[in-house]
């Protein structure tokens, strides 16, 4: 069974699979002190992501994946009221977002800190996926973790074996967040791998956002999933250059070894919402139905490789067991 908001269900009603979206991405401190900046109203896009969350239904795609975490404004009781009412299954996420140091709440927590201490963090991990996150109910379904330009720093670090050894307990798979420009999904694999981690129960993040097949076809080979999951990011890899890059990868044989998704968001307050339209227009959740399996099907993907990439790879990556159960 695969543990969704509104509860578990069984592999095969996941359907079609947008592996990495995100609802709303927030950063609370701002909002709660100064709203007039960007101006997230709850009774405005909580509404208006069930509009595009039902939209998205209508074109075809039944599950989302939202590895919005600590760090990215995660709170689960606004996802729920949006999953009371769409017909659309939503997986979320635990771990922490970070490209350099762990929030001051750590800083005097765990190996290495004033205190020492065994890392909270990954019980606060395991108790997501065990007992379900606060009071709400909802059990996450994977592991979230981040790695960026500035690299493995050890805060970085110190969240990427917090995962790895959350996922060695449990067993639920681990996506990240990667710089695909500078191979940082090589280091992750690294880490994940001496803590024990199994490397097909990883997705690495945003490789989508480079068109080097050598790097993509090494970080497969070591067994782990590739995010496709940037369509409409355009400023950072020219569409043309992305379906390509994906078209290619299939005709080499690595159908097998990716996910497609935006990484999009029915509401963010890193960037200005008025500007989001002229930066990114192509940057929602309806990119891939409209024009990316148009575009892949022109350059000779076939339907069997894009269920493989929709249904198969996703059904496979979020299936797990509990290490030892039956």
């Amino acid at each position: 069974m695969i543990e969704t908001v509104r509860g578990a269900i069984a592999p095969e009603a996941l359907g079609r699979v947008l592996m990495h979206e995100h609802l709303f991405v927030l950063s609370p401190e701002f909002a709660d002190n100064y709203p007039e900046h960007e101006g997230f109203r709850e009774d405005e896009h909580v509404p208006e992501a069930i509009r595009r969350l039902k939209e998205l239904k209508a074109a075809g795609i039944d599950t989302i994946v939202d590895p919005t975490v600590i760090g990215l404004g995660r709170y689960i009781p606004r996802v729920q009221r949006v999953a009371a009412e769409v017909d659309v299954n939503i997986v979320v996420a635990t771990g922490l977002y970070t490209y350099n140091d762990v929030p001051h709440y750590l800083h005097f927590r765990g190996p290495g800190t004033l205190l020492q201490g065994e890392d909270p963090l990954v019980g606060m991990f395991v108790g997501d996926i065990r007992d379900g996150i606060t009071d709400t109910g909802v059990k996450a379904g994977l592991l979230k973790c981040a790695t960026d330009e500035p690299g493995v720093t050890p805060g970085v670090e110190r969240v990427l074996r917090a995962v790895a050894q959350a996922h060695v307990q449990t067993g639920a798979p681990i996506m990240t967040h990667t710089h695909a420009g500078t191979r940082r999904g090589l280091e992750q694999q690294e880490i994940f791998a001496a803590e024990g981690v199994d490397l097909t129960r990883v997705l690495i993040g945003h490789s989508g956002d480079s068109a080097d097949l050598s790097y993509l076809r090494e970080v497969a080979d070591r067994g782990s999933l590739l995010g496709m999951d940037r369509f409409g990011l355009d400023l950072l890899l020219p569409f043309e250059e992305r379906v390509n890059t994906v078209a290619a990868m299939c005709e080499l044989g690595y159908a097998g070894s990716m996910v497609l998704s935006h990484d999009a968001s029915c509401y963010i307050d890193w960037l200005p919402s008025a500007q989001l339209p002229e930066i990114a227009p192509n940057w929602h959740y309806l990119h891939i139905t409209r024009d990316v399996l148009p575009a892949l099907r022109e350059r000779g993907v076939s339907e069997a490789d894009i269920t493989t990439m929709l249904v198969d790879n996703p059904r496979r990556f979020l299936s797990w067991r509990y290490p030892g159960a039956s």
